[in-house]
């Protein structure tokens, strides 16, 4: 049974590949005289011949390539159009794409620019701030000088005022003293 697909199958498409091998054309005098003969057979017997079947079959075969043809011919144009115009959409598109890339790149490098500006900022207003914590931890320190330069201005306020109470109590002791003599 197999060997009978594999003939069948060779004979099939061997009478599509002659078929299609063929140009189209209009039916011969003898096709013409061939169809008729045809349907009045089956007109008369109501059942085909494996021959007629076989000739129908080419017919479809003929027109069916034929057809394909035909719409492989208008697919060829409208393919190359197709492609031309994606092509050029694509140029388009890839043009578009670039002059975005372009302003994305000057936009960061304005960013990158102004990170710099904001980070040398950032490390001056950091020194800043390290200096004047410096300068509390010493304002303590200043302020205790300031308390005891403070206290030092009463000491010596005071210590002038005990010379002066003393030179007075001197000289009012040295006094009586000569009274005695």
């Amino acid at each position: 049974m197999s060997s009978l697909y594999s003939r069948s199958k060779d004979l099939s498409s061997r009478s599509r590949k002659s078929l299609s091998d063929s140009p189209p054309s209009s039916p011969s005098p003898s096709t013409k005289t061939f169809r008729q003969d045809r349907v009045s057979r089956s007109d008369s017997s109501g059942v085909e011949s494996p021959s007629d079947r076989l000739s129908a079959r080419t017919g479809t075969y003929t027109r069916r390539e034929n057809r394909l043809a035909s719409l492989s011919k208008t697919d060829d144009n409208s393919a190359s159009k197709d492609y031309k115009k994606l092509y050029e959409d694509a140029l388009a598109e890839n043009e578009k794409l670039k002059s975005r890339l372009d302003d994305s790149k000057l936009e960061l490098t304005k960013i990158r620019s102004q990170l710099d500006r904001v980070a040398q900022e950032k490390e001056a207003l950091e020194k800043k701030v390290s200096d004047m914590e410096e300068e509390l931890k010493t304002l303590p320190a200043l302020a205790r000088l300031q308390v005891l330069r403070r206290g030092n201005a009463r000491l010596l306020v005071e210590n002038k005022a005990m010379l002066r109470t003393l030179a007075r109590l001197s000289q009012t002791a040295s006094l009586p003293e000569s009274e005695d003599l």
